[in-house]
């Protein structure tokens, strides 16, 4: 007859599974159909002891807002929702695809583990989540290859980073709040990363780390009183650009660009960030820095929000520029220094092929007594011209 499939399984309808008619949350789970389906978890406090398993594709995970709560009692180190195939572990190429979470919180312990643990799903999607004090990362995407995407969520207070992603491409990260990690944001082994207006403050160590990944975009952010640096280019990354991002009162430097090649930072406002707003260091080159503002806190009139010295280092006044360390090939221009602790740009007689031009430095050497705002390279190719310094 046309048109009969004979002999021919069809797929499972997906189905919607409601929690609170199962005894436990991982039942709730399991009650999907391999074509997954959605779970609506109700407005309670769920706790656990062990991690919870998705294990099907195409899976919502529903809650009802920060009233939905899963708290992770684990003692050790366990994950509080683990995401991965059934196979993933003998065969790494078995993956979920479209697995998407919102509108709950999952809270831990400092001796559990991860807040979310994804390994090998394709086209994540987790939104609108509280994910905070987890003994971790509050969520950790692992070989998440196509296409991770997080947004307007809030991480915090996790022992390890907010977000960390190794091994993932055309990844969003968008509209979140990170405050008090260890790290904000970690993307290593990965490319075209797009990381914007997101804000992120207070953290232990940094704010953004950034390693062996080229081709993207971090635009936009806020990051605020980092007791490291604000952000960290290392390992082998390249074509990268920097820009527009607000970075303030971060006390061990702004942007370091540790091994970074090929990257533009343009247009950032740094503002009483201690050590240096951008520093080159000796296994980076070709980078631009042009368009920057390089502040500390004037407010004109011979006014200042904050002063020169106090017992608190968030209420010292302090300005840095570009710290330059053996590197090659890098153009410093447009840019204004004002308020700087020393000179505004100190770049080593190892630097070759700098070119330092149409600057304006104002009001330099404020703590520390210098005789000229920018050094100038020994080699005869560099270049440093047409700079107004007050």
């Amino acid at each position: 007859m046309i048109g009969m499939l004979v002999g021919v399984a069809q797929d499972p309808t997906p189905v919607e599974v409601n929690a609170a008619d199962f005894t436990t949350l991982q039942a709730a789970f399991d009650a999907l159909h391999p074509s997954g389906g959605i779970v609506r978890l109700a407005p309670k406090r769920y706790d656990i002891t062990e991690p919870l398993i998705v294990r099907t594709s195409d899976t919502l995970i529903q809650g009802a807002g920060a009233a939905t709560r899963i708290v992770n009692l684990n003692q050790g180190g366990q994950p509080a929702l683990h995401i991965r195939s059934d196979e993933y572990d003998r065969s790494p190429d078995s993956r979920l695809w479209r697995i998407q979470m919102n509108h709950f919180r999952i809270s831990g312990n400092s001796n559990s583990g991860d807040g979310i643990l994804a390994e090998g799903i394709n086209e994540i999607l987790i939104s609108e989540l509280s994910v905070d004090h987890n003994g971790g990362h509050g969520v950790n995407l692992l070989d998440c290859y196509e296409d991770p995407r997080v947004s307007d969520s809030i991480l915090t207070y996790n022992a390890q980073a907010g977000l960390n992603i190794a091994r993932g491409h055309d990844i969003v990260v968008n509209a979140n709040q990170f405050e008090e990690n260890n790290d904000g944001v970690r993307c290593t082994d990965s490319f075209n990363l797009t990381c914007n207006a997101n804000n992120f403050d207070d953290h232990l160590r940094h704010g953004i780390v950034i390693e062996n990944t080229y081709g993207s975009v971090i635009s936009g952010n806020m990051i605020e009183e980092c007791q490291g640096l604000a952000m960290l280019l290392d390992r082998d990354c390249y074509g990268m650009t920097l820009s527009s991002n607000v970075i303030a009162h971060d006390f061990e430097g702004g942007v370091d660009l540790r091994d970074a090649w090929g990257c533009a930072v343009s247009g950032n406002t740094f503002t009483i960030v201690h050590h240096f707003g951008v520093r080159v260091g000796p296994d980076s080159g070709r980078i631009t820095i042009t368009g920057n503002n390089f502040s500390n806190s004037y407010l004109g009139g011979g006014k200042h929000k904050r002063i020169l010295e106090h017992d608190q280092i968030t209420q010292i006044d302090v300005g840095s520029g570009v710290l330059l360390e053996n590197t090659e090939d890098i153009v410093i221009s447009g840019n204004l220094f004002a308020g700087i602790d020393g000179k505004a740009i100190v770049c080593d007689p190892e630097c070759e092929r700098i070119l330092i031009t149409g600057n304006i430095v104002r009001d330099f050497g404020r703590k520390k007594a210098v005789n000229f705002a920018i050094d100038k390279p020994s080699d005869k190719v560099s270049l440093v011209k047409d700079n107004i310094v007050h």
